[in-house]
């Protein structure tokens, strides 16, 4: 069985209900990107979480174009009033192109969010990352889902949920897992295996500001 991990154009969907581990697997999967060397990171934190904050990125505002220089960047958009801001910057993002996006509690973007839609279909080609969280699958767009090549489940809480992601994928997400751990789904290799908790708190923020830091000495 061969599993894969994420290269610098998948899109990479992270399920699981409040308290399951998905942020902190999801701040993991950024963590294995490439943002202090060759492309920027942006971070869509709606729901302002403590973890995304403490990880040494600079603010950005919605209203602002997004950044072409390597590095961590988080903007907190106000859902329904900056929608339209949102909107916008995907779409530059889509047109710049070589971005990492990380998009916190997804189903704020909205499900018929045409930049985020162009984003999932057409970011390939312009090698856009995107990592997609969310506690319920159901409130998402589609493209989500039907884009993603890399799925990764944490436990659900509605019945609804586990029914929406496993007829996406072939393996059994049925299985209730240990605390913190997850079912990893490889679309390309149609395999799918269990991963055990990611690294602390502690060790993750260190590794983000180290590199922030090593960046800024390297400028």
């Amino acid at each position: 069985m061969s599993i894969s991990l994420p290269g610098t154009d998948s899109r990479t969907y992270i399920v699981g209900s409040t308290g399951s581990g998905k942020t902190f697997a999801g701040v993991f999967q950024l963590m294995l990107t490439d943002f202090d060397t060759n492309r920027p990171a942006i971070i869509f934190d709606f729901k302002r979480d403590k973890l995304l904050n403490s990880l040494g990125a600079t603010e950005i505002d919605v209203y602002s174009r997004p950044p072409t220089k390597p590095g961590l960047y988080i903007v907190h958009p106000i859902p329904e009033q900056d929608d339209e801001a949102v909107t916008l910057m995907m779409r530059r993002i889509w047109e710049n192109e070589d971005t990492i996006v990380y998009i916190d509690e997804g189903y704020m973007v909205g499900n018929r969010n045409k930049a985020l839609n162009l984003l999932l279909t057409q970011g390939r080609s312009k090698h856009v990352q995107m990592i997609i969280l969310s506690q319920r699958p159901v409130w998402v767009s589609r493209f989500v889902r039907s884009e993603a090549d890399f799925f990764q489940v944490f436990r659900l809480n509605d019945q609804t949920d586990y029914d929406t992601i496993q007829g996406m994928i072939s393996v059994d997400i049925r299985e209730r897992l240990p605390k913190y751990h997850s079912h990893w789904y490889d679309v390309a290799n149609d395999a799918g295996v269990v991963f055990g908790p990611v690294p602390g708190r502690k060790q993750m923020i260190e590794n983000f500001r180290r590199r922030l830091h090593r960046k800024t000495r390297i400028i």
